[in-house]
């Protein structure tokens, strides 16, 4: 019998820290201490901007090698000591034609698909959403285009004094200084169009999300688009990447992905009730994962 515990116990562990490993994972995609890399990829942009840099490393650590061998080689070998009469060589052909070549051929390999990215970026397929994101000093603005009754509302950084209030305590999911009152929400595996600007008197902002390779400016007066697919559900988080004032560091970006039944049951409460819309996506999103619950009563 108290074998049988010992391996439950183990069991549900086990499962408990699976779970909350991948749901942290899944979930609340922002940056991580000591993260050298790019945050993982959560769109078809994001996969292929992340395909791109390791692509060029290829490129770029045999050439930094290579310069770098070249310098202790020039240091040592023809050094004063080593080398009290200098070389009076003023030219080597097959050495000219090699370094012209060789950057040739690397802008070459580089430069295609770079520009297949470029355009993959630049290029807008058919959306089935539109939203409207409007930043001033120091905050987002996102208005749904289409929807049967006006949405727009305000994004500020949430205060650490509003988190009981809005049920955003988890610090994992909501972490301090990028979660937000109001998440932009939008459908999985749908296409989204953004529309970014910012207010008429105001300053150049920049909406940015690397989870799902984003990154365009926010011009006052001018109105620029981008889009993406989000490939699974979570929260992301990104901020604004153009020195804008003396708030700039507190602008973040929140994005909410949920399913499509998710999203419209949203859509429709917060044409009336905004702030009971984002309460209950919180209350939907704080909901234990399937078997981490059981698992953490039985370890009791």
């Amino acid at each position: 019998m108290g074998r049988i515990v010992v391996m439950t116990r183990a069991y549900a562990a086990t499962t408990g820290l699976i779970c909350l490993l991948f749901a942290s994972a899944g979930y609340a995609d922002q940056p991580h201490p000591w993260q050298i890399d790019l945050q993982a990829p959560a769109s078809p942009i994001m996969h292929q901007v992340r395909w791109f840099e390791h692509y060029t490393l290829w490129f770029i650590v045999p050439v930094t090698l290579l310069v770098l061998v070249l310098l202790v080689i020039v240091v040592m070998k023809f050094r004063a000591s080593a080398n009290p009469v200098p070389s009076r060589t003023s030219h080597n052909t097959m050495i000219e034609i090699i370094w012209t070549i060789g950057p040739v051929l690397i802008l070459f390999f580089l430069a295609i698909p770079s520009f297949n990215l470029l355009n993959a970026q630049l290029e807008i397929p058919e959306s089935d959403l539109t939203v409207k994101a409007t930043a001033t000093q120091w905050q987002w603005n996102y208005e749904y285009e289409g929807a049967s009754a006006p949405i727009a509302f305000d994004s500020f950084m949430l205060k650490e004094t509003d988190r009981d209030s809005t049920g955003k305590t988890d610090m994992a999911r909501y972490p301090r200084l990028l979660a937000v009152d109001n998440e932009m929400v939008v459908p999985v595996g749908k296409t989204v169009r953004l529309l970014v600007t910012a207010a008429p008197s105001d300053v150049i902002h920049a909406f940015a999300l690397p989870a799902f390779g984003l990154k365009i400016d926010a011009v006052p007066g001018r109105l620029n688009e981008t889009w993406f697919i989000a490939e699974k559900e979570g929260m992301y988080y990104g901020q604004c990447s153009e020195l804008c004032g003396k708030d700039h560091a507190f602008m973040p970006i929140a994005i909410h992905v949920v399913s499509q039944e998710k999203y419209d049951a949203w859509l429709a409460q917060a044409a009336t009730d905004l702030p009971g819309a984002f309460k209950g996506l919180v209350a939907q999103a704080d909901k234990p994962v399937d078997g981490l619950a059981v698992a953490a009563n039985v370890s009791k």
